[in-house]
C-alpha cells in the first residue's frame, strides 16, 4: 500500500497530541490494553472525558506538563494508506525538534485553537513547513466546539492563513473545521457543521496525491556499501547497495559513477532475493553494473547527461540546534547522503526572523533554534542538487566532532 508521512505542528495546547489519539481510536489502530490504560489515567487525574493526547505523550515530563517535548512517531493504516505519524512539539526552544519530524514528512498538518487564532507559533511551523519544501499544507481549525461551531470564526481564520501562506512556498493547502475531543470531522463528517461541505480529516489523508512529489526524473544513487560475498557460489559477485533518492534504475541504463566520472551499464538489480526490473525512490536495491569499476561508499550513480553539482562550497539554510552558536571559522563534520566530510563555517550571510521573514544581514552568527543562510567549504565535493529539487541530496546535518552530536540541519540553496 501507498505510504504517507506527514507531521503535526501548532502551538502549544492547540491538540495536536489528542487530535492524533482521535485518529488512532477512531481508526480502531490501537489495542485495548493500551485504551484501558489511558482511561485508568485519566480518571485518576479527575477527568471527565478520556485524555487521548497520552496515546503520544509518553515521556514522563510530558505527562506531567501536558505538552509535547519530543517528536513522537505512531503508525497506522487503513485500507487504502498506510501512514506514519510525527507529533512535534509546539514550543518555541524545541523548535529544532520540529524541524527533525517534519523533514521526511509529505504533508504539514498545522492546528490552530479556534478561540485563539493565528498565533506566532502558527505561522512559525508554516514557515518551517515551507522551508522544508512539504508540498501539501493542511490547517486544522480545532475545538470547534468551544465556539459553538461557529462559521464566520472559521472563515476568518482561514482566509488569514490563506493570506500569510500566500508568502511563503505552499502549493496544495486545504483547511478543515474538526474538534479533536469529540472527534467532528476528523474520521467522519460532523453533523454540527453542515455548513462544511468539504472531506474530514482522514478522508484527506487517504486521497492527497503524492506520487507526483517524487523526483523521477534526476537519477541519483548514493552508494551506502559494497557488497562482496564470501562465498563460492557467489564468487564473482560484485554490487553496490544504497537507496534510490530519486528518478528510475533499469537493466540496461547507461549510468555514471562520480566523483571519478567513469561510465557503465546496469547488469542488473537486486532487492534481498530477487532481481528486479526497475528501481524507484525509496527502494533500497543492490545495483550490479557490467564493469569492475573502482565504486565506494560515498560515491554516486547518475546518468552521464545529467549530473548533480560537484563542489566544496555549499550555499545552504541551516537550522542550528545547540546552545553554543554557529560562527565563521567554526570547524564541523558534515554528512551528506552517504559522504562524510569536515567543513568550516566561512561566514554567516543573514538570520531569517521566521515570523516576520525579514533577513537580519547584521547577525553573524546563529543561536539555538535559529535559522539563517550559511557558506560552507568542505574537504571534499559533494555531489549535491537544490533542496527545493530534491530533498534527499540537497540536504546535510552538521556533527560536533567532539561529542558526535548532531548540531545543525541543512538546506542547500
Amino acid at each position: 500500500m501507498d505510504l504517507l508521512r506527514f507531521a503535526t505542528a501548532g502551538s502549544v495546547d492547540d491538540g495536536k497530541s489528542t487530535l492524533i489519539g482521535r485518529l488512532l481510536l477512531d481508526s480502531k489502530s490501537i489495542f485495548e490494553d493500551q485504551l484501558e490504560a489511558v482511561e485508568a489515567t485519566s480518571r485518576t487525574k479527575g477527568y471527565d472525558y478520556t485524555d487521548l493526547a497520552l496515546l503520544t505523550d509518553g515521556l514522563r515530563s510530558e505527562r506531567e506538563q501536558g505538552i509535547t517535548i519530543d517528536v513522537a512517531y505512531r503508525y497506522f493504516a487503513t485500507p487504502k494508506r498506510k501512514f506514519i505519524i510525527a507529533d512535534t512539539p509546539g514550543h518555541v526552544q524545541y523548535t529544532r525538534n520540529m524541524v527533525t519530524g517534519a523533514s521526511t514528512a509529505d504533508l504539514g498538518l498545522v492546528l490552530v485553537d479556534a478561540r485563539q487564532g493565528l498565533t506566532e507559533q502558527s505561522r512559525r511551523h508554516a514557515v518551517i513547513l515551507s522551508l522544508l519544501r512539504v508540498r501539501h499544507l493542511v490547517l486544522a481549525v480545532n475545538k470547534m466546539d468551544l465556539v459553538d461551531f461557529d462559521r464566520a470564526t472559521f472563515e476568518r481564520i482561514r482566509d488569514e492563513f490563506a493570506a500569510f501562506t500566500a508568502r511563503l512556498n505552499v502549493p496544495d493547502l486545504t483547511v478543515i473545521p474538526i474538534s479533536a475531543l469529540q472527534g467532528d470531522n476528523v474520521v467522519t463528517r460532523s453533523e454540527n457543521m453542515p455548513w462544511y461541505d468539504g472531506s474530514s480529516l482522514l478522508h484527506h489523508l487517504e486521497n492527497v496525491h503524492i506520487a507526483a512529489d517524487r523526483e523521477l526524473r534526476d537519477v541519483r544513487f548514493p552508494v551506502q556499501y559494497v557488497v562482496r560475498p564470501k562465498s563460492d557460489e557467489y564468487h564473482d559477485y560484485r554490487g553496490y547497495a544504497g537507496q534510490v533518492a530519486s528518478g528510475v534504475l533499469k537493466p540496461g541504463d547507461e549510468v555514471m559513477v562520480l566523483p571519478s566520472g567513469l561510465t557503465s551499464r546496469i547488469a542488473g538489480i537486486d532487492l534481498f532475493d530477487r532481481e528486479i526490473e526497475e528501481a524507484y525512490p525509496p527502494m533500497s536495491v543492490v545495483v550490479r553494473l557490467e564493469d569492475d569499476l573502482d565504486v565506494s561508499r560515498g560515491d554516486m550513480i547518475c546518468r552521464p547527461h545529467n549530473q548533480p553539482d560537484q563542489s566544496q562550497d555549499v550555499d545552504a539554510m541551516v537550522c542550528w540546534m545547540t546552545k553554543e552558536p554557529l560562527r565563521p571559522r567554526q570547524k564541523l563534520a558534515i554528512k551528506h547522503t552517504t559522504r562524510s566530510a569536515r567543513a568550516v563555517v566561512k561566514d554567516v550571510q543573514y538570520r531569517l526572523d521566521i515570523n516576520t521573514l525579514h533577513r537580519d544581514a547584521d547577525t553573524h552568527e546563529l543561536g539555538l533554534n535559529e535559522i539563517g543562510r550559511v557558506r560552507l567549504r568542505t574537504t571534499q565535493q559533494l555531489l549535491t542538487d537544490p533542496y527545493e529539487q530534491n530533498r534527499v541530496t540537497g540536504s546535510f546535518i552538521l556533527i560536533d566532532e567532539a561529542t558526535g552530536v548532531t548540531v545543525g540541519a541543512g538546506m542547500i540553496n
